[in-house]
């Protein structure tokens, strides 16, 4: 690819990006309890452990762009804040969260090692530049108005403000109304920024706005999406998941139901470390 740049891998606590291992990130998308969140992300852990996969937990304490006024938005940021930073004092496990204003950056990163940029807000130049210079790993979600080509601008406002531990995410592109599409393509154009990339399989899959009053989403394909992203060779997998998705409060259509996330966890394994094995054997020969 023309102007391609190798990816540099960094490193967030006992996790790695963009050195040929694959990556869960994992959690129910909102904090519902205390003891949820918590329940949430040892079973995550377990399994992810399971398949031999590194892990970062992933819970929003504010769910800022809800389709309706009535929808749960979550506890606050402090009460938020208080729920990750036991989790990863309990299982030592990274921690990823959004945040939605300039405002909540500096106690954001007191506690979370990785900063979450919602695809609505990628284009916010304030809000990325200020989150660059934060000292914490950043996530940029590509916004679904956006070519993935468009993306290189936004590792160009974090690489200006000096952080070079940023991942980019693709969540899908709005393809008519109430309905999202993934261009396999955008993995390999977002990667040849020289940033490791992540593909959240369970937001592609929503229908913003499809229920009316809420988003709705399409769970049953979660599990061929995912292993076609890893086989495009994506750093990172991102799910939200739930236990019980139906009594979710948020995002319950489109979240993997736990009980079919072991079996998934190890396909990807299994696609990952073949596809890297074949990268191997053509540097080999070549």
């Amino acid at each position: 690819m023309d102007g391609e740049i190798p990816v540099k891998p960094f490193s967030v606590g006992n996790v790695t990006f963009g050195d040929g291992r694959l990556t869960i990130i994992a959690g129910p998308c909102v904090i519902e309890t205390p003891e949820h969140a918590l329940m949430m992300a040892r079973e995550c852990l377990s399994r992810a452990k399971s398949a031999g996969l590194d892990y970062v937990f992933k819970a929003s304490f504010d769910k800022a762009n809800r389709s309706s006024v009535r929808s749960f938005r979550g506890h606050g940021m402090e009460a938020g804040l208080e729920v990750l930073q036991h989790i990863k004092q309990e299982l030592g496990v990274v921690v990823l969260t959004d945040i939605h204003d300039v405002s909540q950056i500096d106690p954001v990163a007191e506690v979370a090692d990785i900063l979450q940029i919602p695809a609505f807000l990628c284009r916010q130049t304030d809000l990325i530049v200020k989150a660059a210079k934060s000292g914490r790993a950043v996530n940029v979600k590509k916004g679904q108005f956006l070519a993935p080509s468009d993306a290189r601008n936004i590792v160009e406002k974090t690489r200006d403000a000096g952080c070079e531990q940023l991942l980019l995410t693709e969540r899908g592109a709005s393809f008519g109304y109430n309905n999202l599409v993934v261009d396999m393509r955008s993995f390999p154009i977002m990667r040849s920024f020289g940033v490791p990339v992540v593909f959240d399989v369970t937001h592609s899959l929503q229908l913003p706005g499809g229920l009316g009053h809420a988003t709705g989403g399409q769970s049953e394909y979660i599990e061929p999406l995912a292993r076609a992203g890893v086989a495009c060779g994506v750093d990172a997998v991102f799910m939200e998941v739930h236990e019980c998705p139906e009594r979710a409060l948020s995002d319950g259509p489109n979240a993997l139901p736990l009980e079919r996330m072991q079996e998934l966890l190890n396909a990807l394994r299994d696609i990952h470390k073949l596809l890297h094995q074949n990268q191997s054997k053509s540097e080999a020969t070549a």
